[in-house]
């Protein structure tokens, strides 16, 4: 399939849920929860990659543990509050607490995207935009490009560059730069 999978363990599974409710509304489907390392562990065997959010401790272990234990085609993202954050190791992803959802949502679609790219599933990238969404994100380049005298590519970063910085998906990102370049 190529698709890589998103796991959410945290202690709490009430939290675990709604990190998943927010990785949802931004289009990203959670494979599964978990509240223990172990069953984290198990479930991985089974999926060809993805990312692991999770927090600093895990019902059974420690997050370095786990950490220890990821096949290299997983990525962690830990959540941590500010207070943990000097024991955390220099090469890890982290969010600290309170989570964004913008933060969150942003920070799990770069982790796929460097995912895919490092697996080499270049061709399958995220097949998540739908033709009408990709649609947007090609006439906002060419809007550009015309208007703008950018490349391609320009373009492309230009429109990804915006949509990190509002905190909106590259769609919504499109939509707006074709509304005010047609409005002008």
């Amino acid at each position: 399939m190529g698709m890589s999978s998103i796991l959410v363990v945290l202690p709490k599974l009430e939290d675990a849920k709604q990190i998943r409710g927010i990785l949802s509304r931004r289009g990203l489907d959670v494979t599964a929860v978990c509240t223990t390392g172990a069953g984290t562990l198990a479930q991985m065997h089974q999926l060809e990659s993805g990312v692991v959010i999770c927090s600093y401790r895990l019902k059974d272990m420690h997050y370095s543990q786990l950490l220890n234990d990821l096949p290299d085609y997983f990525e962690m993202l830990l959540l941590i509050s500010a207070a943990e954050l000097h024991n955390c190791p220099p090469g890890i992803v982290s969010l600290t607490y309170p989570i964004r959802p913008n933060d969150l949502a942003g920070t799990v679609e770069m982790m796929l995207a460097q995912l895919e790219r490092r697996l080499g599933h270049g061709h399958r990238t995220v097949k998540r935009r739908t033709d009408q969404e990709q649609n947007f994100i090609n006439n906002a380049k060419m809007v550009l490009m015309e208007r703008n005298r950018m490349t391609e590519q320009e373009a492309y970063r230009y429109i990804q560059k915006s949509s990190m910085d509002s905190g909106t998906n590259m769609v919504e990102t499109a939509q707006m730069i074709l509304l005010l370049l047609y409005d002008s």
